[in-house]
C-alpha cells in the first residue's frame, strides 16, 4: 500500500511537470485546482478508508455477504456526496477557484481543469469503495497493481498526448485521470468476479 501510495505520487509529479511545460497561468490554474481537490477527493478517500477496516472485521468474522453489503452502501453514499461536488467543480469551477487566486487567467485555467476533476468525482466514488473493500480482503498485491497500471499505463501517456494537442486544453489534459480511473474500475470489477467465484466454490466445499 505504502509503495503503491509513492508510485501514484510519482506520476501525479510528472504530470506536474507536464503541465509546467505549457506555461505560468496553466500552472498556476492547475495548482489552484489541486488545492481544490485535495479537498474534494476527502469524501470517497474517507469511504474508502473506512471500508477497509470494516470489511476487513466482517471478513475474519467470516461474514463476506455483509462486507459486501458495506461496499455497495458505500459506494451509493460516497456517489451522492460526489454528484453535489461534481456538480459544483463542473458548473461553478471559477467560483470555487476565486477562494484561492484573484487573477482571471488563472481563476478560468483551474476552472478548465476542475472541469475534468468533476468527472472523475463521480468515478472515484466508486474507485475508492472497491481499494477500501480489497485491502480489506488483504488483496493489497492486486490494489498496487492496478494502481499503478492505471498511473504509468493511462494516466501519464493520457496527459501527454492531451498536452500535445492543438489548441492545447487544460481540461483535456485533466480528462487523463478519469480515464485511468475508468480502467481501475474495470479491472477492479474483473477482480470482483474472479472473488466471488473463489468465494462461492469455497461455500460449496464447507
Amino acid at each position: 500500500m505504502a509503495l503503491q501510495d509513492v508510485l501514484v505520487s510519482i506520476s501525479f509529479l510528472a504530470i506536474a511537470a507536464i503541465v509546467n511545460s505549457l506555461g505560468v497561468i496553466a500552472s498556476a490554474g492547475v495548482g489552484v485546482a489541486e488545492k481544490l481537490c485535495g479537498f474534494i477527493m476527502l469524501v470517497p478517500s474517507s469511504f474508502g478508508q473506512s471500508l477497509s477496516a470494516f470489511v476487513a472485521q466482517n471478513i475474519g468474522a467470516g461474514r463476506q455477504d455483509r462486507a459486501k453489503k458495506a461496499m455497495l452502501y458505500g459506494m451509493g453514499a460516497s456517489l451522492c456526496c460526489g454528484v453535489v461536488l461534481a456538480w459544483l467543480s463542473f458548473f461553478h469551477g471559477s467560483l470555487l477557484a476565486g477562494l484561492f487566486a484573484r487573477d482571471a487567467a488563472v481563476i478560468g485555467a483551474a476552472a478548465d481543469y476542475l472541469r475534468a476533476y468533476a468527472i472523475d468525482t463521480l468515478l472515484t466514488s466508486i474507485l475508492f469503495c472497491f481499494i477500501g473493500y480489497f485491502n480489506g480482503r488483504g488483496s493489497t498485491a492486486f490494489v498496487m497493481a492496478q494502481g499503478i497500471a492505471g498511473a504509468f499505463l493511462v494516466r501519464i501517456p493520457v496527459s501527454l498526448a492531451m498536452s500535445r494537442m492543438e489548441p492545447v486544453s487544460l481540461f483535456r489534459v485533466g480528462l487523463a485521470t478519469p480515464c485511468s480511473t475508468v480502467v481501475q474500475i474495470l479491472l477492479f470489477l474483473g477482480w470482483y468476479a474472479l472473488t466471488a467465484a473463489q468465494d462461492r466454490r469455497q461455500a460449496e466445499i464447507i
